[in-house]
């Protein structure tokens, strides 16, 4: 579980960067719990020597030529599908370019200039997830582990599931709530429940400046509160430069799952038919 945390050492997940041996600290810690805190690094130039230190930076469609992505309010433009957290609104918490085939495992993301009010990051363990819905509804597990049963982007998008295990003991979420993602009514009925679990388990923590989190994408869902005056970050996505297994360990949280899931016959929510995936969409994010 996260720790909720509004000073600069974010309790238990703090990592000082600039220590001794910081760097495989963080790769343990990442690898253990899905989330670093950081702070000190004040400056673009900062964030981008640290992020090269830790990763193998992979463009996004946003990103300026240094790899790095400004974060801030761009104004009306925000509110085309996938481009909500250029805005100043509330972004719901989801993974970074699900939309692509294999998206990149890890996030950074360092504030510069904290917002006048509001801006706080949320973050939601996956883990925490699976335990919630392990307890509360175990079929929407298995039925989010099938194949085929989202889509996330446009026709150039990616046709996945929520949730995607890798071999008998680690498993990976992948999920968005904009208009760039669709679901089957295989698990459409689910996803209140699903819904439910991340807001169960979001925790909130505000950002001053210099101040930053690391997370594994394939653990960590994020989102973030709206907000007013100039918020400014910069964001870093990329693959580790440090060895990390594919998902995260989910002991008996989720035995539902299995690694040859597949869609078939059981149909909508249990009953007869079944249903396929809408590749309706707009920009692959």
């Amino acid at each position: 579980m996260l720790t909720r945390a509004r000073t600069a050492r974010f309790g238990s997940h703090y990592v000082d960067p600039q220590a001794e041996g910081a760097d495989l600290v963080i790769a343990g810690q990442v690898a253990a719990r899905g989330v670093v805190m950081v702070d000190g690094l004040t400056s673009r130039r900062a964030v981008l020597d640290f992020a090269r230190r830790i990763m193998t930076l992979v463009p996004h469609p946003d990103s300026d030529p240094d790899g790095l992505t400004t974060i801030q309010n761009i104004g009306r433009a925000s509110r085309q599908p996938g481009l909500a957290g250029l805005g100043s609104g509330e972004l719901h918490a989801h993974t970074e370019r699900s939309s692509v085939p294999r998206p990149p495992r890890l996030m950074l993301l360092v504030c510069l200039r904290p917002a006048a009010s509001g801006g706080e990051v949320l973050l939601t363990d996956g883990r925490a997830v699976l335990e919630d819905l392990a307890a509360t509804a175990p079929r929407a597990i298995e039925t989010m582990s099938l194949r085929g049963t989202a889509f996330y982007g446009d026709g150039g998008g990616h046709p996945s599931r929520i949730f995607t295990p890798h071999g008998s003991s680690r498993i990976s979420i992948r999920f968005r709530q904009d208009g760039l993602g669709q679901f089957s009514p295989l698990v459409s009925c689910f996803l209140p429940a699903l819904g439910k679990a991340i807001a169960a388990n979001e925790h909130a923590f505000a950002l001053e400046s210099g101040q930053g989190y690391l997370i594994d994408n394939a653990r960590l869902l994020h989102a973030r509160a709206a907000f007013l005056g100039p918020r400014l970050c910069v964001r870093a996505l990329g693959m580790p430069s440090f060895p990390l297994p594919d998902g995260f360990s989910l002991g008996s949280a989720a035995s539902g799952c299995r690694a040859d899931a597949t869609s078939g016959p059981a149909g909508v929510c249990g009953k007869p038919g079944s249903g396929a995936t809408s590749n309706e969409g707009r920009k692959v994010r």
